[in-house]
């Protein structure tokens, strides 16, 4: 999602914008103590001009002339409730590709699938592998996670699989069940992938993708928000990536979310965070088996 934090050019002989057209401290220490609460998210003062950015898209959804009538709506009227989920959409950032991070992608297929292969109660023929991207952004890791699966079976290696897919943010999901991506967004995928699970524009002037009906048919969306008590996700996940999303929390959240995490992978499944991510020295049922992979004790 782009930044969109300039505030637009004055016309000529128009009064310079007024201490209304930004946060004040006060309303922006608010706002970001509710992004922490309900979403874990923390919003530093060096994130002040981002969110003003943000969410003066939203005034114009609204028909708010400022962003102070905005935080008098959200802050001190009736308006939380039913503007939270904007909110959390607005200030939350989707920055994802295809094949990101490919070392997780070769480790996922070379190294943690023939491992789930050989213990009890494998997947394959009784029970499906179940992989759940837990922060999808716009689907383009679970996507990824399908066009491999579906190579395996065109290599004649079928592996009966689920795959699960969710985020927080209901705008970043409903491009990923859309399943249109920019085609700079697709330029790791390897050339035999795209020629078989992407569709180019016939429009030259149109320089986007779309995945192919399998490939999209393959992942399930939902809404979750990980700040949630419970979540309404499978105990018994074989696989779960959750990458790039610990750095928004604190580290008392990000124990707390891992916990819950842990508590939905299967003893002997991976689970994958963000290369820029630690979380060795926290007390989880977690072995280290590889830059940012780690496996259910």
């Amino acid at each position: 999602m782009m930044i969109d934090a300039d505030v637009p050019p004055l016309a000529d002989g128009a009064a310079p914008p007024s201490s209304r057209d930004g946060l004040s401290h006060r309303d922006f220490s608010r706002l970001a103590a509710i992004i922490e609460t309900h979403a874990g998210i923390r919003m530093p003062p060096t994130k002040r001009t981002m969110v003003e950015g943000r969410l003066r898209r939203r005034l114009r959804r609204l028909d708010l002339p400022d962003l102070n009538a905005y935080c008098r709506h959200v802050l001190d009227g009736d308006g939380l409730e039913s503007e939270l989920v904007d909110l959390i959409d607005a200030v939350t950032t989707n920055k994802t590709d295809f094949f990101r991070e490919i070392d997780h992608f070769r480790y996922l297929m070379g190294t943690a699938i023939p491992a789930l292969s050989r213990l009890p109660h494998h997947p394959g023929r009784d029970r499906p592998l179940k992989i759940w991207s837990a922060a999808c952004s716009t689907g383009a890791e679970p996507y990824t996670v399908a066009m491999l699966l579906l190579e395996q079976e065109r290599a004649g290696m079928p592996i009966r699989h689920e795959i699960i897919a969710t985020d927080i943010c209901t705008e970043a999901l409903a491009a990923a069940r859309l399943g249109v991506y920019p085609a700079e967004m697709a330029r790791m995928v390897p050339e035999p992938f795209a020629s078989r699970y992407l569709m180019r524009s016939r429009d030259p002037d149109d320089p986007t993708v779309r995945l192919v009906p399998r490939v999209r048919q393959s992942v399930r969306f939902g809404r979750l928000n990980v700040m949630e008590p419970a979540y309404p996700v499978p105990t018994d996940m074989d696989v779960i990536f959750f990458r790039n999303i610990l750095i928004y929390f604190d580290k008392t959240t990000q124990k707390k979310v891992l916990e819950k995490l842990c508590g939905h992978l299967r003893p002997g499944g991976c689970l994958f965070v963000g290369h820029s991510e630690t979380i060795t020295n926290m007390d989880l049922p977690l072995k280290q088996a590889g830059s940012a992979i780690f496996i259910r004790s």
